[in-house]
Parts: C-alpha cells; sequence; structure tokens
C-alpha cells in the first residue's frame, strides 16, 4: 500500500485524517510523523502537522515442511519388530491410504459432493482458489513478489465467488477500475442482501476477510487497495452520505453552531470529509474512539478561533 500524505492543526487531527483516509483503524496502519506544528508569539500554533501512513503490511508466518515434523526415531536406536526401510519411509511420507498400495494415490481436492454437487453461482474450483492458493494466487505466494492491486483483486475475487456459493446465492462479478491504485470489485445479483447485512455491516466484515484472505496469499508489499460493493449498496449509502452531509453542512452555516453526526465506519466518515472539504465556510474533525468514533461539522470561523 502506497503511503498517503495528510496535514492537520495538531499531529492527532492529522493522522486521523490519514486514518479516515485510509478507511483503516489505527492499529492496523503505520503513521510517520513528517511535521509537528511550531509554537509561535504568544503561544499560538503556527503552521500545519504533516504525517504520511499507509496500510501494514502483514507477511504470514514462512510454512514449515510438514514433513519435517513427523516423529523422527532416534539414530541407533531399534526399529519396531517386523519393519523394514521401505514400510518406515512409506508410513512416514505416504499420503493417507497409500500405504502397502504400489503407488501412492492422491487425495482428491474436490469438495464434498464432488463434481456433480457444485452449487449454482460458484465457478468449478473457484473455492479451491481462494483456500488454497491455486493458480495464480500460488504465484504470489509462491515467488515472495509485491503484489499488485490487480493481483489483490483476483484473489479477492476467487474468495467472493466461494463465498457466494457457500450461501446458495447467484452473482454475477465484475472491476470498476476507480484509479491507478483502486480497484472496485462488484458483487451484482439478487437477495444479496444477507451478504451486506446491516447498515452494511456484513459487507464491511466480508471486506476485511477477503483483506486477511489477500495477506496470507500475497506476500510483500501490497499496492494499491481493492473494494467490495455488494448489490450497488457502497454506491447508494455515498450518495445518501454525500446529500446528509450537505444538508448539515447548511444547517450548521445558518445556525454558526457545531453539529457532531451518529458514529460512523473509517470509510463512511471519509466520504463526509471529502464532501465537506468542498463546502466554503464549513470544517470538519473527528472525535471519539472507535468503535463510537464520529465526525463533527462545524463553522470555519468557530474553527480558526480555537
Amino acid at each position: 500500500m502506497e503511503w498517503v500524505e495528510t496535514t492537520g492543526k495538531t499531529v492527532e487531527e492529522a493522522k486521523e485524517a490519514a486514518l479516515d483516509q485510509l478507511g483503516v483503524h489505527e492499529d492496523d496502519a503505520e503513521v510517520e510523523v513528517l511535521e509537528t506544528p511550531r509554537v509561535g508569539l504568544f503561544g499560538r500554533m503556527r503552521g500545519e502537522a504533516r504525517v504520511r501512513a499507509r496500510v501494514r503490511p502483514t507477511r504470514p508466518r514462512p510454512k514449515t515442511a510438514r514433513r519435517d515434523r513427523r516423529r523422527r526415531r532416534p539414530e541407533g536406536s531399534p526399529r519396531p519388530e517386523g519393519s523394514s526401510d521401505k514400510a518406515e519411509a512409506t508410513a512416514a511420507g505416504a499420503p493417507d491410504g497409500a500405504g502397502g498400495q504400489g503407488s501412492p494415490r492422491r487425495r482428491s481436492r474436490r469438495g464434498r459432493g464432488g463434481g456433480g454437487g457444485q452449487k449454482s453461482g460458484r465457478p468449478a474450483g473457484s473455492g479451491a482458489r481462494a483456500q488454497t492458493g491455486e493458480e495464480g494466487s500460488t504465484m504470489v505466494e509462491a515467488n515472495g513478489n509485491d503484489a499488485t492491486v490487480e493481483e489483490q483483486s483476483a484473489i479477492m475475487r476467487s474468495f467472493l465467488e466461494g463465498l457466494v456459493g457457500a450461501f446458495d446465492l447467484e452473482a454475477t462479478f465484475a472491476e470498476d477500475r476507480v484509479d491507478d491504485e483502486t480497484i472496485e470489485l462488484k458483487v451484482e445479483g439478487d437477495n444479496l442482501g444477507l451478504l451486506i447485512g446491516p447498515k452494511g455491516q456484513t459487507l464491511q466484515a466480508g471486506q476485511e476477510l477477503a483483506r486477511t484472505v489477500v495477506q496470507r496469499q500475497a506476500t510483500g508489499t501490497h499496492h494499491g487497495r481493492v473494494r467490495i460493493d455488494i448489490g450497488g449498496y457502497r454506491e447508494r449509502r455515498r450518495e445518501a452520505l454525500e446529500r446528509f452531509a450537505t444538508q448539515v453542512a447548511q444547517d450548521v452555516l445558518s445556525s454558526g453552531s457545531a453539529k457532531a453526526l451518529e458514529p460512523m465506519h473509517p470509510a463512511d466518515r471519509k466520504i463526509v470529509h471529502d464532501t465537506i472539504n468542498d463546502i466554503d465556510g464549513v470544517v470538519t474533525t473527528s472525535e471519539g474512539e472507535e468503535p463510537r468514533r464520529r465526525v463533527v461539522i462545524m463553522p470555519a470561523t468557530a474553527a480558526e478561533s480555537a
């Protein structure tokens, strides 16, 4: 994930702006302070705080060869009666069900129900790719290179295909290139409300799970960001929040009093911040701790005198 730079009157305000822009909790981000405000005449602060932040990259623990985990017979100790080198090697290293046969048979990777029990809406093998990292995702894990936003999107899509199939739903998938560093992965279909949940809580949980899958399968630095939208919920939510924030801003301008909004997820707070930034005469700040953190809209004059 590339670094983002934000500014604020204080370091804390600049940091919160960066977290809102990234849409993550403080525990999931790396923050570096680049510049702090200076104390001027009569103790007034001059300049702005400037920080940079990024989503904290998570590397999976290195795999341990399974054959090294088997119990080894201490050197020089007697073999069990009736055992042989070939039998001992077979028992230690052969797959289940292969002992005593001329050639070892590989167990099928197919899930329950085999090929004939495939649920509608899930392409064959999609669930296996999400869990085992086959095909493209294996390549990302094997070479340990940085993961591009396109590779992350492919892993997330595989995970979502398996998730949709697990709920026995039907859906189509599409990628929308928002900018050079952002891809929106859209899931469209009927009866997808179960995957959205109240106020998008299930959708957000799915986003976090998909991001965890990417972190486990793709080592190295993750470039760009992939966000998930199901049934057009995020787009409708974004439009509703923009209208709501604009209305509240007009009320604040008319009354001259600040107004605190209800607690929101970081992604929703970012939409409010971005909307208010385009309106003259009002500014925003965030207050409180997660998950009760909220946006406060106030007149710009009040913010300057504070």
